[in-house]
């Protein structure tokens, strides 16, 4: 099997993340889009030949470990698959970046940060650098198709002059005052003038809120006098803030006044030594520390309203796919799948995986780096440990634990059941690539595989050889291939047959005196 064509950015996805204050895209996901747009341009003749270049540019920047420079040559390929000329300009503006301690921030304290470059560009400019910034607030898209809203005007916080012209030895340091702005979501924008030239422009999302860091000591102190069940609940806010201001992790979709509200909501419900969740049914967010990472994890989960805990339930695990978290699969397919869990009367849970690149363990693509490793390491161990949560807080029917997964969920779906084939009941793995390898030690394990034959992310052939592989083996496999079908649109149409498949699966009894794997 070409893992390489069928899952075409693999070579690229574990490349270590940036340390920095404010962590940038995580380079699996820019990888993932620009392998994407390369598989939908398909770029023939001058520009085939241009885009291979890069890529070449690419595969030594990585080889080397050069991460700016890798996100240089991904720029520049973007650009030209999008009919745009690479400039010394263009190459300028991506070379920007704002960097800071911290993007939550208590608005009541002045705010510190820097303007740096990722890579030296090459472009010619004068001594005569300014910069202009300002704050504007960030405006969600309208739903449904309507207008968007107005933006309110950009508030001016301060024109800096005396810019270095090289800003990897000497970034920009600057002080603002955001006293007074109002709580929300808002983009830092700095803008670079050579003269009267606008040269390049960088930004940075950040979140102000008054009184945040009171807000987070008081939760720590009522996280010490809580019962320990639901410890990690309170303490989530405060603990997922601090790795975002390291720069350990992307803010994605969190919002820190809602999170901070529901703690302070358990902070409520658990006076007098309570366990608020339990009894609880319906869809909620649980957290609990990963050992050894040192990290508070979310995890999702769904509980059907007619469940007392007297039998014991089917339980789902659901791995979301790259850039994706715990809420994926609540939030998005249509919001689908805790609807089927409440019909089939399942539970449900999703982890996040540790990071939204973990890879569930997989090294399908190679182990990477030491920081690759541990990624991989602790997105398994991450989701053993939510499946073991599962176990304690509910009644689960131990024969019917089932593990579904979308595009890099697919590939941990693999990649798990493999590890411990004895769990599983069945195995739903959506537009994945799976190591044929490893098809004996889960050919006892009933699946139900999708694929889009015209998926332009994962290749069709890694549903295929996985496929064929299996049912070489013996093994139960049903197998939906979406003609026209892309990466995400084939998920949908099929879950309602996934979970009916899932429903009818229930894992044979292990004959007497033989061990578990």
């Amino acid at each position: 099997m070409n893992i390489a064509r069928s899952f075409a950015f693999i070579s690229l996805l574990l490349m270590p993340s940036l340390a920095i204050g404010q962590a940038l895209t995580n380079v699996s996901s820019t990888m993932v889009r620009y392998n994407t747009r390369k598989a939908t341009v398909k770029p023939q003749g001058e520009l085939k030949a241009q885009v291979d270049a890069v890529d070449k540019e690419i595969a030594d920047a990585q080889r080397l470990g050069k991460i700016g420079e890798l996100r240089r040559q991904v720029a520049k390929g973007l650009a030209l698959l999008d009919g745009v000329a690479w400039t010394p300009a263009l190459d300028f503006q991506s070379s920007l970046a704002l960097r800071s301690e911290r993007t939550m921030i208590d608005s009541s304290a002045p705010y510190s940060l820097r303007l740096e470059q990722i890579y030296s560009p090459s472009i010619e400019l004068t001594p005569a650098i300014t910069a202009k910034v300002t704050l504007r607030r960030r405006v969600a898209p309208a739903a449904g198709g309507a207008s968007a809203p107005a933006p309110a005007p950009p508030r001016e916080l301060g024109t800096f002059d005396g810019v270095s012209r090289d800003l990897r030895e000497s970034p920009l340091a600057m002080e603002l005052d955001v006293t007074g702005v109002e709580d929300g979501n808002y983009v830092i924008e700095t803008e670079l003038f050579d003269g009267t030239t606008s040269i390049g422009t960088a930004t940075l999302g950040v979140v102000l809120q008054k009184g945040l860091d009171a807000k987070l000591r008081a939760l720590e102190a009522s996280a010490a006098a809580a019962t320990p069940a639901v410890r990690a609940d309170i303490l989530y806010p405060s603990d997922f803030i601090k790795n975002i201001n390291r720069g350990r992790i992307t803010p994605g979709t969190f919002n820190a006044a809602s999170e901070i509200a529901a703690a302070e909501a358990v902070v409520a419900a658990a006076k007098g030594g309570k366990d608020p969740f339990k009894g609880k049914t319906g869809d909620m967010e649980r957290h609990h520390p990963l050992e050894g990472a040192n990290e508070i994890m979310p995890y999702r989960v769904y509980v059907p309203k007619a469940y007392t805990g007297a039998t014991a339930l089917p339980l789902v695990i659901a791995l979301h796919g790259l850039g994706a978290n715990e809420d994926s699969f609540f939030d998005s397919y249509s919001k689908l799948p805790p609807q089927l869990a409440e019909k089939h009367g399942f539970l449900m849970a999703a982890p996040l995986g540790y990071r939204v690149d973990g890879f569930y363990g997989s090294t399908i693509m190679g182990s990477g780096d030491a920081a690759a490793r541990r990624r991989m390491e602790y997105s398994e161990k991450d989701v053993m440990e939510v499946l073991r949560l599962m176990k304690t807080n509910y009644k689960v029917e131990e024969s019917r634990i089932y593990l579904i997964g979308h595009s890099m969920g697919a590939i941990g779906t693999w990649a798990i059941a493999s590890k411990y084939p004895d769990i599983w009941a069945a195995l739903v793995p959506f537009s994945g690539v799976g190591s044929p390898a490893l098809a004996e030690r889960m050919k006892g394990i009933p699946q139900f595989v999708v694929h889009g034959d015209t998926d332009p992310t994962v290749n069709v052939s890694g549903s295929r050889t996985m496929v064929a592989a299996l049912k070489k083996l013996g093994a139960d496999v049903t197998y939906v291939e979406v003609a026209g079908g892309n990466h995400t649109d084939v998920v949908v149409p099929n879950l309602p047959k996934a979970f009916e498949f899932l429903a009818a699966q229930k894992k044979k009894a292990a004959p007497a005196g033989t061990s578990k794997q």
